[in-house]
């Protein structure tokens, strides 16, 4: 990001991008433009392959589905995992922005926000002749839900700081910390941490069809239980490769973990992802633990 970066004024990119994938949940191939965008006009998405598709705002009303990632819908027109997106685009500072996509999901590329920061470069941040509007508090927000142990707090700050605790009684994971002193820190502490899932949960989503786009290099595979010879066969042929084992770490030997604390930084950017979806930058420090997002 450039050094006279204005925190304070609204920024645009300077060009229109593009990038292709699959989306993890729904394996169909797709086209994704990153859009200049007017002063004002914040983040949104257009279906290019829908008929007189209606823009969707980036905004926490038109959440229909968080049960494998984030998904917006207006009419008929979803789309969907768009965390990861999102967080590129508030850890890079970008404001105004039209998505368009011809599919229902976004592309999962390598499960985390680097390829999308990458992009985001690639275009160029411009600034806009307007100033930025923050979302700042003057008192506490709390939030807790018993039955998913999820607990957020919210602070009053003059910067945007987070802190992510993860726990989910794994042996393999322990419990894990992340934190992000300055959102200017994303693009290389969290942008490239990938997403994660226990191998109960891959074995559930491939059992219902539901992760046709999933790739062993996109996912932190973490193995939570005795793996017999016929699973592992199965896990050959699934992800198309001529061995597949258990490392001594409880992980699958599908990639080396980028960070020790890679899926708590993960989380993380998925709660900045989200929290995108308040539609005004943030200024507070939030504290995240066991946030559920995907």
């Amino acid at each position: 990001m450039e050094m006279n970066f204005n925190p304070d004024k609204q920024h645009t990119l300077s060009k229109a991008v593009s990038i292709s994938g699959t989306g993890l949940h729904t394996g169909v191939l797709v086209d994704m433009k990153l859009n200049p965008a007017n002063p004002g006009f914040g983040i949104q998405f257009r279906r290019t392959d829908l008929p007189d598709s209606s823009l969707i705002k980036a905004d926490c009303d038109l959440v229909t589905d968080t049960s494998r990632g984030t998904t917006l819908q207006v009419g008929d027109a979803k789309v969907s995992t768009i965390e990861h997106i999102l967080a590129a685009l508030t850890g890079m500072g970008v404001d105004n922005i039209l998505i368009e996509i011809n599919g229902p999901e976004i592309p999962i590329i390598d499960g985390s926000s680097e390829p999308f920061t990458e992009l985001i470069e690639e275009a160029g941040i411009e600034e806009q002749e307007a100033t930025k509007i923050w979302y700042s508090l003057d008192e506490n927000i709390y939030y807790y839900d018993e039955e998913k142990r999820v607990e957020m707090t919210a602070l009053p700050s003059t910067s945007y700081r987070l802190t992510t605790l993860i726990d989910f009684n794994s042996p393999v994971l322990g419990t894990q910390h992340a934190g992000l002193k300055n959102i200017r820190d994303f693009r290389t502490e969290i942008a490239p941490c990938r997403t994660f899932c226990f191998l109960h949960e891959l074995e559930m989503l491939l059992d219902n069809n539901l992760i046709k786009g999933g790739d062993i290099n996109n996912a932190i595979v973490i193995v939570d239980k005795p793996v017999d010879d016929e699973e592992m066969n199965r896990l050959k042929k699934v992800f198309k490769k001529d061995k597949i084992e258990v490392k001594s770490e409880g992980y699958l030997n599908n990639l080396e973990l980028r960070y020790p604390n890679e899926p708590a930084r993960h989380k993380l950017l998925d709660v900045v992802g989200d929290l995108s979806l308040i539609g005004y930058p943030i200024k507070a420090r939030i504290i995240a633990n066991r946030p559920i997002v995907s």
